[in-house]
């Protein structure tokens, strides 16, 4: 593996940082004190980030896209990271999933939303299935040329900034050795289509202003044109995309950590106690490098499952160790941030206790922690029969 920055993609992580710190960071406080992106905002850096080329960055160039191999989306989520998801994630970076779409499906969703003109969101959980997926109720019931959806999915982030839903749903049952399950398929479902409703969600503490909705399907009609892959075959398409987010939520946390630890650097080198600075005790000096040494150790874990994605040698395995290793080492990184300042590290005057509030989540969506847990142990031991 080769660890050297490329002029390249150096450009790319520079031409991020540029943008978030033009264009997202001088907003984070209006979007912290009133949990709301305005319209305009919306709309001005959606604008500002197609001039800018990195809108769909992970999608590919010649479907209009920024044609980012995966190291690279990974070095510029990292820089996205520094700021909340309301604001970066206006700068849409479609689902993989999008990927799947074959025929009319392509001009009607994958190249709008690559050009901007529409807007993606993915609907899995559900109010009595979250981590087991093949336990959903929501269900699509073939009724000659169309599906006919009903049921609710929950936790849907940025559905209010949608135009269509990629939706998860059961289209039948199969024996397994530990009962009956699910099978699950994807279909592309429009916000406009009739029997289908967005309500609003549950209120977070973290990520405020970006939003998650609940989603009821009643007795709406899809047509089977709308279905994403095969019938039956949901989790294959879901498969390309969880690798893919689990690699976007890890390296989003090293931004946010990279902004944490530079708070508390500095704060460790100017504020003074006792007649010198507070770094100089070994009580902070160590907390510090802590931080960087765990911080470097999810770096390596996110870019060298990025790296092995660009090779087609990623396993779930990798993934998921890349996206533990980020989000526990956030939680770290930002509490000793907080402890070293202080006081002042809760204060909303600096942007670490809104980091360590929004890092919380990130250890639950796209899969808990124990969930990777489980991903990697049964890896481990289904070659042994265990």
């Amino acid at each position: 593996m080769d660890f050297s920055i490329s002029d390249e993609q150096q450009m790319v992580v520079d031409t991020v940082r540029s943008f978030v710190e033009k264009e997202l960071i001088p907003y984070e406080d209006q979007v912290e004190r009133s949990g709301q992106v305005p319209t305009e905002l919306v709309e001005q850096i959606k604008q500002r980030s197609l001039d800018a080329g990195i809108y769909a960055a992970n999608m590919p160039e010649e479907l209009g896209g920024g044609g980012l191999d995966d190291l690279t989306m990974a070095m510029a989520e990292r820089a996205f990271g520094w700021t909340g998801y309301a604001l970066q994630y206006i700068v849409a970076r479609p689902s993989n999933i999008l990927r799947a779409c074959e025929g009319d499906q392509i001009d009607e969703y994958l190249l709008p939303t690559i050009r901007g003109e529409k807007v993606d969101c993915l609907a899995m959980s559900e109010p009595d299935a979250g981590s087991d997926v093949r336990g959903m109720t929501c269900r699509a019931e073939r009724d000659g040329d169309d599906y006919v959806i009903n049921g609710t999915k929950h936790f849907i982030s940025h559905a209010d900034l949608a135009d269509y839903v990629i939706l998860f749903a059961a289209t039948g049952e199969e024996e397994t050795a530990r009962g009956p399950k699910k099978l699950i398929s994807s279909f592309l479902v429009d916000f406009d289509t009739p029997g289908v409703e967005r309500v609003a969600g549950y209120n977070s503490v973290s990520n405020r202003g970006y939003h998650n909705l609940i989603i009821n399907f009643d007795d709406a009609r899809v047509p089977a044109s709308k279905m994403l892959g095969d019938e039956h075959r949901g989790f294959d398409v879901a498969n390309e995309w969880l690798g893919a987010t689990r690699l976007q939520v890890a390296a989003i946390c090293l931004g946010r950590a990279d902004r944490a630890l530079d708070v508390a650097l500095d704060w460790a080198a100017e504020r003074e106690q006792f007649g010198q600075q507070i770094g100089k005790f070994q009580g902070v000096s160590f907390k510090l490098a802590d931080m960087k040494l765990k911080l470097t150790e999810a770096e390596l874990m996110t870019y060298r499952a990025a790296w092995l994605s660009d090779r087609g040698e990623m396993s779930d395995s990798d993934a998921a160790m890349a996206k533990i290793s980020a989000t526990e080492m956030l939680q770290f990184v930002s509490d000793e941030a907080i402890q070293i300042l202080g006081g002042m590290g809760l204060m909303d005057e600096l942007p670490l206790e809104r980091i360590w509030r929004d890092a919380r989540v990130d250890r639950i969506w796209d899969g808990t922690s124990e969930i990777q847990r489980h991903i990697v142990s049964r890896a481990m031991l289904r070659p042994l029969g265990a």
